[in-house]
């Protein structure tokens, strides 16, 4: 009887926070809501097979998006212009070699409603890297990942942006 209750305890629990959270809107990111006329686009880059053209790509597919083969003008336009990564000198150790960067990751694309002018937009990131010359080699792997993680959040904050758009 005692094992009874407690399960019965742990369904309301459960029951009660999944009540909680649903009713206050929560809900796990991944699924944006992207407007009825964004739902088929054209999509094109500078870079067709870059990282962050896939990675939009992916997200718009995912959010069941229907990207077209051969350009339509009639359709909305995603645009991948160019995406650069900077750095900044942030210090440098007593020899003058630089200790730490600032990365300057941007991403700049377009878009264009059909018989419309493009709209230019942008996304910066920043990152601090802490350089170490003695770890050359782990060093460059860290900032080959710290490059694609932010190229993921440049291609996610693409996607919210495009869920913004009210039409």
């Amino acid at each position: 009887m005692k094992n009874y209750s407690q399960i019965l305890n742990k369904f309301i629990v459960i029951l009660l926070c999944s009540l909680l959270f649903s009713g206050c809107g929560f809900s796990l990111r991944g699924d944006y809501f992207i407007a009825a006329q964004l739902q088929h686009l054209n999509l094109g880059s500078v870079d067709k097979y870059g990282e962050l053209t896939r990675l939009v790509k992916q997200h718009l597919l995912l959010n069941k998006v229907k990207i077209t083969n051969s350009f339509d003008k009639t359709l909305p336009e995603l645009k991948i212009l160019k995406d650069t990564l900077d750095r900044r000198t942030l210090s440098v150790f007593p020899n003058g070699q630089v200790a730490e960067y600032e990365l300057i990751y941007t991403a700049r694309y377009q878009l264009r409603f059909a018989n419309e002018d493009f709209q230019s937009f942008e996304v910066e990131l920043n990152r601090d890297y802490q350089d170490d010359p003695d770890l050359a080699l782990a060093k460059s792997r860290e900032l080959a990942l710290m490059l694609s993680e932010m190229r993921q959040e440049a291609a996610n904050k693409i996607i919210r942006h495009l869920a913004s758009i009210q039409r």
